[in-house]
């Protein structure tokens, strides 16, 4: 069994298409029209055939009161692996990105937490080194 495929909830898809690809590096893998929204993917170029990360309509009635729910706790509802993440917290601060939780080392891992601009907090995670 392999991971495929996994999603986030969004709140406007082409703000999250522009974010996800422009600020965040990541291609579009899939952008298929399904009436007002589409079957939007993405993947890392670091791994084009990897893993796809749909950026999925958040208009389920449900949605919105878990992802406030995350949000208001500080909780990121995905994580992401980044070669150093005192380093891509410059980069992506450099592209106005706002971080609600500074570099800071936890045990074997440096971590980070940004908000997504539409509506989700998104750690990401390096190994600490020696």
């Amino acid at each position: 069994m392999k991971i495929t495929l996994t999603s986030i909830y969004v709140d406007n898809q082409a703000k999250a298409r522009a974010f996800y690809t422009d600020v965040l590096g990541f291609e579009v893998r899939h952008d298929v029209p399904l009436g007002e929204d589409s079957w939007l993917t993405v993947v890392s170029p670091d791994d084009p055939d990897g893993t796809e990360l749909l950026l999925e309509p958040a208009g389920h009635p449900a949605v919105g009161p878990y992802r406030s729910a995350l949000v208001a706790d500080g909780i990121p509802l995905a994580q992401f692996t980044v070669d150093d993440v005192r380093a891509e917290h410059r980069r992506l601060t450099g592209r106005g990105v706002r971080f609600t939780a500074e570099p800071a080392k936890a045990g074997p891992v440096w971590t980070a937490v940004f908000d997504d601009t539409v509506g989700n907090l998104i750690q990401i995670v390096s190994p600490a080194g020696e």
